[in-house]
């Protein structure tokens, strides 16, 4: 990935923190992480892999190793400025012995379950598992599968990308951020087809970014719309919007995977 792909995350967060100020706090801390994240993609950038990566089965495949070298910056970084919550759990994981933030850590790639070290584990892995699907897999093929065809992981936001007089979906991991193409008019969770039960939803003030819902499993993910707004980014623009998410809650919708921030 180009340096500037990181630039653009960590330059939107700044610029959205501006725009929405009831996002603010969420995303000046996002964009440390961001910052933190791009020194674990930089250093994984520099490694050879011994094998080309299997298709599905990206997270066997990642080296615990490489990303726990960087788990005290990261707890450092939780302590100064997370939340009550994650300064709890970053105490709680610096206790340890370091075979046992070891095991931790491993054990989210097993299963990677929402638990009290499950930010920890997501963020370390996360860059490390994105350089990896892109430098040694090609782009996946179209798929109506939902979850990553790469290393299985469930999809975070739906992104609508220009294509001819209209605009492709792609649904983009929670995991790996890999994209791969998904039909417009069908439930990632369940396959609901029948458009009268996926409501969309969209708010005043969030141009291009809205809620995809289903009546039929209950489930839900926001959708970016670049075809409406080409500077946004979707891995940030889908943080920022959190009045969304509230709504839909709200609304009784669950979210499929929550981003890296909780919501």
């Amino acid at each position: 990935m180009r340096r500037s792909e990181w630039d653009r995350r960590i330059r939107r967060a700044a610029d959205l923190a501006e725009r929405y100020s009831y996002a603010a706090e969420i995303l000046t801390f996002y964009r440390k992480i961001l910052e933190f994240q791009h020194t674990i993609y930089q250093q994984a950038s520099s490694l050879s892999a011994s094998a080309e990566t299997i298709p599905g089965r990206l997270r066997q495949q990642l080296d615990a190793e490489v990303c726990l070298r960087h788990l005290p910056a990261l707890v450092e970084l939780i302590e100064r400025n997370g939340t009550a919550k994650l300064k709890q759990d970053a105490r709680e994981l610096a206790d340890l012995s370091p075979d046992q933030q070891r095991r931790v850590i491993k054990e989210f790639l097993a299963s990677p379950q929402e638990e009290p070290h499950s930010f920890f584990a997501r963020a370390l892995f996360q860059p490390y598992a994105e350089w990896l699907a892109a430098a040694y897999l090609p782009q996946p093929p179209g798929s109506a599968g939902s979850v990553c065809p790469i290393c299985g992981g469930r999809p975070q936001v739906a992104v609508l990308r220009p294509e001819g007089d209209g605009g492709k979906r792609f649904l983009l991991c929670s995991f790996c951020l890999t994209e791969w193409e998904f039909r417009r008019v069908l439930c990632p969770t369940c396959g609901e087809e029948n458009h009268q039960k996926l409501p969309r939803y969209s708010a005043d003030g969030l141009d291009g970014i809205r809620v995809e819902a289903c009546d039929t499993c209950q489930f839900y993910l926001k959708s970016v719309d670049l075809t409406v707004d080409g500077l946004a980014v979707p891995l940030v623009d889908e943080v920022a919007t959190v009045p969304l998410d509230l709504w839909a809650t709200e609304h009784g919708y669950k979210k499929i995977e929550a981003n890296l921030m909780g919501f």
